[in-house]
This record gives structure tokens, sequence and C-alpha cells, in this order.
């Protein structure tokens, strides 16, 4: 989140920094508008964190603005010290929740996006008599499926939920004043989670230097899940299986610690 490098704020900032096949159209958040009225409930709401589920007194969070190094500091805990080396330098919270917001568009800019690219080039197969996605490209996201498939859940959770109140800020600024982040993001994972499983080759066009799906309804997928198509079948049913007890958690207020041993489901 980029992946959002929690939950699966984490899964989407990290998968999206490969951003292929931008759209010709601006992809700025371009919000709902809602009927004015009182702020709604949140249908999935967060319980915060408190000292009694921290363990220990809880240092009271920084302002938004200023929220960069403690944020940081809570992603290289969760995920280790060369994440540290990947994240920008500025504005990571809200870079993570607006990437998060626009796993179901078409792009995720680049402008937002909390991470860099991921190593290696994206690969083709065929030439002139046709193109297909290549199997090369699942090897690229192994070392970050591998990554979420083994860090510490019941962390990240907590991690999560202490963040969130900076988070659900972020997500207003974006122009939703009366929605809540967490909602979104259950959103997201329902259609990561939702994301067809093409069998046999997938057949590509190329529009002047860029690559599409010529299957149309694999081109009208989100930027989201053809991220879960580029990494392949396989790695992508592993992924969905930790964004599944992610959810889980979500959904049901995020007030139980989650069992890592075991599906939550």
């Amino acid at each position: 989140m980029l992946a959002v490098m929690l939950a699966a704020t984490a899964a989407a900032a990290w998968l999206l920094r490969d951003v292929w096949l931008p759209p010709p159209a601006a992809t700025a958040a371009t919000p709902a508008q809602e009927p004015a009225g009182p702020p709604f409930e949140p249908i999935y709401p967060v319980a915060p964190l408190d000292s009694g589920d921290a363990g220990g007194e809880l240092v009271p969070l920084p302002p938004l603005n200023d929220s960069d190094q403690y944020f940081r500091l809570a992603l290289v805990d969760l995920f280790g010290r060369p994440l540290d080396e990947l994240l920008v330098a500025e504005r990571l919270i809200e870079r993570s929740v607006g990437s998060v917001d626009n796993l179901l568009r078409g792009r995720v800019a680049e402008t937002i996006r909390p991470l860099g690219k991921l190593p290696g080039r994206f690969a083709v197969d065929g030439g002139d008599a046709g193109y297909y996605l290549s199997a090369r490209n699942h090897e690229r996201y192994e070392s970050v499926v591998t990554l979420l498939e083994t860090v510490d859940l019941s962390a990240l959770i907590d991690t999560y939920r202490r963040f969130y109140p900076l988070l659900n800020e972020a997500y207003t600024l974006l122009g939703y004043p009366d929605a809540h982040f967490n909602d979104r993001l259950v959103a997201v994972l329902d259609a990561l989670l939702a994301t067809p499983e093409p069998e046999g080759p997938i057949e590509l066009v190329r529009a002047h230097v860029l690559f599409a799906y010529r299957d149309p309804q694999l081109e009208a997928l989100s930027s989201g899940q053809k991220m879960l198509i580029r990494m392949g079948n396989d790695r992508a049913r592993r992924l969905k299986r930790v964004l599944e007890r992610i959810r889980d958690e979500l959904t049901s207020q995020g007030s139980a610690p989650p069992d890592n041993g075991a599906d939550s489901r």
C-alpha cells in the first residue's frame, strides 16, 4: 500500500508498485457526490487499540502532518528493515490511503504511490504474430507474497487499529468527509478476492507502446485485480488466503487478536 502499508493496505500499496497499462484518462480520485445530511455510521467499525491491547501505555498519536516517522517505524517493525529503503520520505499515510482508494479504479497514479517499482521488467511473450502475458512475471511477486504470508497478523491488525484515526483522517481529506476508510478497504478486499483466475495463455494487444488485454472483460478489471492476474493464479490464490484472513479481522471490529496458526474462517 502499496499496498497502505498496513493490513491489506500493505498488500495493495506494495503490489501496485508495478503499474502497467495506464489508461489515457486522468486517474485522480473523483469522490461520489453524497446527499447532504449527518455523517453515516461505519459499516465495519474499527475498535481503537488501547493500552490493555498494546500491553502498555500508548504514546498519543502525532498530527497527520507529523506522522511520517512514526508510521515508517511501525511498518519497518512489521515487515523488516529492507522496507525502509523502499518507502518514500513524505506523506506515507496519505499515499497509502490514496493508493488503496485507487485500487478499484483503472490505475494507481505514481504521485500517490508510497513505494518504488518492483525489480525487473514487465515481460511479454510472442511478437508480431501475437503477444501473451509471460509467466516470467509471476516470479517477480514471490518475495512480496511470501512476506505477506509470514507477517505477524496479530501485530499487523493492532498496528492498523493504532493508526486508524490518522488513516481515516487522510481518507476524509481525499474528499470523503462522511465516509470511513475501513469500509473502503473492505470493499477493495472484496474486489480483490473476486478477481477471476483465467486459465491458459492470456493474449495481449499493443496500442502504441503500451499493452492491453485482448479480452475486454479482463481489460475492464480494476488496477488491483489486474495486479493479481499478473502474478499468476498460484500466487494470487496464496495472496487471497492472506487477504481473506485480514478481511475477517477488519469486519469483526478488530477487537480480538487473530490466530496466526490457522485460517480465520
